[in-house]
């Protein structure tokens, strides 16, 4: 299993609407392609912006490049993220799971 993992932030004003929007567009997303797993979206609020924190599991690299295309290690963005996003990483991360309880 492949662990993939992003992070971005929002102002708090949006920090709610991001969630709604992430929570109604990402997830069926994601649930589409063969090989996903779970996917755990997380928000923690510091005092001046949202941040959050998106980890989805899957089976392998080969289902993880079905979702973001053959650069895999590029982060994939939706065109509603312009109104939300503060910055934009271009990477996100992968770890190979090689134990789970």
């Amino acid at each position: 299993m492949i662990i993939r993992m992003w992070r971005g932030k929002t102002s708090l004003e949006n920090a709610d609407a991001y969630a709604a929007f992430t929570s109604k567009t990402a997830g069926p997303d994601y649930s589409s392609i063969s090989g996903f797993k779970a996917f755990y979206f997380t928000r923690r609020d510091h005092a001046d912006h949202a941040e959050f924190l998106l980890i989805t599991h899957w089976d392998s690299l080969e289902a993880i490049k079905q979702f973001a295309g053959e650069d895999y290690a590029k982060a994939k963005y939706y065109p509603e993220d312009q109104g939300f996003q503060l910055d934009f990483p271009e990477e996100v991360e992968h770890f190979e799971v090689f134990d789970a309880g």
